[in-house]
């Protein structure tokens, strides 16, 4: 036999029944002196959805889970889960970052395929012939195979950087295929045998191919070692393009001399029409100037090395001068935003503040959907502000990109009167890890608050003046209101009250105080004691707080207490147990990151801070301080491992010097090229000039090889050398500079989601 009995109580209404006291022999009952009522647990907290009531959740993948099977997965239980829930309750996706990775994804792969188009493309126009191009057009997917399933040995991922890799990839890996079959064409067109031409070509520009690829690795050795979060993101992007690279060599050695003894002949590389006879009389008038003009340049040195230096010393200026970012802000249709209103504004107050926001907010065209939260919460700190995050249309469905559409809606919602309205783009590419009001944060750290309280006004007053700066703001906020009870010690004693009594009398009024706890075979219940604020607001509360004295009667707080309105801080954050504050802002779209950067340090100079008081930026523009006094090493690091590998191969220490002289010209093409484009110096203009370092090198090598062959075989002297080797090495060097250029043109003219990554790697690109 089992025992139980109605011993706990289940529901409000058995709260509201229950007996406290009797009077003149009649029961008082608790819902006679008091509201019972079941309620939200925190009726200080509130989501809205459009406007509506709502509970948002949020769902992030595990570490490591594939975002877009977590996405489906969630989308697939979802009819489940609505069958399960009331008729009256709606379940709505309301944002799916997948939309937009999808999105991105499939940009990519088209600017993939299209750059494999153009590639080969470029290679019948110089070949004009089809199985001569038919060969070096399958070394390309042959690589990228090849390159996939090292991938997924090695776990990676198909994402925006890896297939950045992959389309910067087939500018390279289709230039070794081209060489060699260039070379095994001009032994088949003197009449040699396609398998003798084959055996002679690819043997004689073997070591070429080698040196090619090793020292193009070697530039991307840098990329594996950047340190910090950068370097993490980038990782799987070098050893991509590093395995794509490494493949194509495979494919060019083996390969490619195969199909070449297997499919060419002389008749086939002979057999010409109007448009090959045409071509052909071109690039030789080409040759033939270019021949004029190189002997001129080997005629005067001196001329031609005070241009190099001169080149050199521009390439310096450009990289002082170019504006400076970190990582473009990309438009991927998500806005975070942050709405603050005065310090001592209500919930209440503050929940219609966001409605007229969120009214304004979803008039714009461009806006899809709206989430609002209210309420103090892990990522909340007060009352006082509010979190919204606007998901707008697909691109391919307004007019506007993210950073138009922000600069409408605060116009729009600067007309509502008590609040400021902060907005950022969403980023899929970011170091940040708190949630921050802006793009970019500023610490300001001192070992008490009294400091922080002196030095911050000045400060955020000396931002707000800078116009390389926008959107400043504090979360310093030291004006909340608080009521302070001054107990007159004397007077409570004498009554026989502690402060114990005091402290619980207001804890029960106003602290929420958990009293029992309801437990059902499916939840618990908190049961919650509270006065009832809304009945007497403000300090006028306090008057109805009463306390029992020892005797017994009925003493009000006001009898042995005054109360004084004061100023206190709604939160104070903590950094390195010290207390901190952090400075937000925005930079305008006329100015740029680095300049920011510059503007902040001027204005924390010029107010001369005590010793007590600690500076530091935080988040992405500490990475990009961080990623700013490292670029210059990156590159130079680049040239020390490209000199060492070329010093290797040669076994000299002057052949990678001379190899190395060509690349301040691809420095200024890369920086005008960026300049021109109106892009920044950021981190992924630095990897495509390091790229770019990479293929200007090849062409180097390219010649040297044929002359050092011509000086020890032929006996020819060094000039005579150099003059034949460019003249013949002429054509596969502008077929390989043409193909890593249109190979990098869907990049540099990509307009899709996820664009703003892709278009500086192609602008860099393009100055090859």
């Amino acid at each position: 036999m089992t025992l139980s009995a109605n011993d706990q109580m289940q529901s409000a209404e058995d709260y509201r029944r229950l007996i406290i006291a009797y009077q003149n022999g009649a029961p008082i009952r608790l819902g006679d002196v008091a509201s019972v009522e079941q309620g939200a647990e925190n009726s200080w907290l509130g989501a809205w959805a459009n406007q509506q009531r709502a509970i948002v959740m949020n769902v992030q993948r595990q570490p490591g889970a594939n975002i877009i099977d977590t996405a489906d997965s969630i989308r697939q239980m979802l009819p489940q889960l609505t069958e399960s829930l009331p008729k009256s309750v709606k379940v709505q996706v309301l944002s799916d970052r997948t939309t937009n990775i999808r999105a991105s994804v499939r940009d990519t792969q088209f600017e993939l395929m299209l750059a494999i188009a153009l590639v080969v493309m470029i290679i019948y126009l110089f070949l004009r012939n089809v199985p001569a191009t038919i060969i070096p057009g399958v070394a390309v997917p042959l690589s990228l195979v090849g390159t996939f399933a090292v991938m997924v040995f090695l776990d990676f991922s198909i994402n925006n950087l890896t297939l950045m890799a992959l389309t910067i990839a087939t500018g390279f890996v289709v230039d070794d295929a081209i060489v060699v079959i260039e070379n095994i064409s001009r032994y088949i067109e003197k009449g040699e045998k396609p398998l003798a031409a084959a055996l002679k070509g690819a043997g004689e520009i073997g070591f070429t191919i080698i040196s090619l690829t090793f020292s193009l690795i070697a530039v991307l050795i840098p990329l594996l070692f950047m340190g910090d979060i950068v370097g993490r993101l980038f990782r799987e992007f070098a050893v991509t393009l590093a395995v794509a690279i490494l493949i194509s060599a495979v494919v060019s050695l083996t390969l490619t001399p195969m199909m070449c003894a297997r499919m060419l002949s002389h008749e086939s590389l002979r057999k010409q029409n109007r448009f090959s006879r045409a071509s052909e009389r071109f690039f030789e008038r080409v040759i033939a100037v270019y021949g004029r003009w190189l002997s001129r340049v080997l005629n005067h040195p001196w001329l031609t090395l005070g241009v190099a230096l001169s080149t050199l010393a521009l390439s310096i200026i450009l990289w002082v001068f170019i504006p400076k970012g970190f990582f473009p802000i990309q438009d991927n249709g998500i806005i975070q935003g942050t709405l603050q209103a005065p310090q001592s504004v209500s919930f209440a107050s503050m929940a219609e503040r966001q409605r007229q926001v969120a009214s304004i907010i979803l008039k714009d065209p461009a806006v899809e959907s709206l989430t609002s939260f209210v309420g103090v919460d892990g990522t909340n700190p007060a009352l006082n502000s509010a979190r919204l995050q606007i998901n707008l249309k697909p691109l391919d469905e307004r007019d506007d990109r993210v950073q138009t559409v922000i600069s409408r809606l605060q116009q729009a919602v600067d007309g509502v009167p008590g609040v400021a309205l902060y907005l950022q783009p969403t980023q899929d590419l970011t170091i940040d890890t708190t949630v921050s009001r802006t793009q970019y944060q500023f610490t300001l750290q001192a070992n008490s608050l009294e400091a922080l309280s002196t030095w911050v006004p000045p400060l955020l007053s000396r931002l707000q003046a800078q116009p390389q700066l926008a959107d400043v703001s504090s979360d310093w906020q030291d004006k909340g209101l608080a009521a302070y009870i001054k107990v007159d010690r004397d007077s409570a004693s004498r009554l026989g009250i502690s402060m114990a009594d005091v402290d619980n009398a207001l804890y029960n009024a106003f602290g929420q105080r958990l009293i029992s706890t309801i437990y059902t075979q499916a939840n618990q219940y908190r049961v919650v004691l509270e006065q009832d604020t809304e009945a007497t607001p403000g300090l006028a509360a306090l008057e109805n707080i009463r306390l029992t004295s020892s005797d017994g009667g009925i003493v009000p707080l006001t009898a042995i207490a005054t109360v004084e309105q004061r100023f206190t801080p709604l939160s104070v954050n903590h950094l390195d147990q010290f207390p901190v504050t952090t400075i937000s802002f925005n930079v305008p779209d006329n100015y740029s990151l680095g300049e920011a950067v510059e503007a902040i340090l001027a204005a924390e100079q010029s107010l001369d801070f005590p010793t007590d008081i600690r500076t530091q930026f935080q988040g992405s523009s500490l990475a990009f301080q961080s990623a700013l006094g490292s670029t210059v090493w990156l590159v130079v690091a680049a040239v020390v491992a490209m000199y060492i590998v070329l010093g290797v191969l040669y076994e000299s220490f002057i052949h990678p010097i001379t190899i190395l002289s060509t690349l301040p010209t691809a420095g200024v093409g890369a920086l005008l090229a960026l300049w021109l484009a109106g892009s920044e110096l950021d981190v992924i203009a630095i990897i495509g000039i390091i790229l770019l370092i990479g293929i200007v090198k090849k062409n180097a090598i390219m010649m040297i090889d044929f002359a050092l062959a011509a000086e020890r075989e032929q006996g020819m002297p060094p000039r005579e050398a150099i003059y034949q080797a460019c003249l013949l090495r002429f054509r596969p060097i502008l077929m390989t500079t043409l193909a890593a250029l249109l190979g990098a043109l869907p990049l540099m003219l990509s307009t899709g989601v996820g664009a703003e990554l892709r278009r500086p790697l192609g602008s860099a690109w393009s100055a090859v």
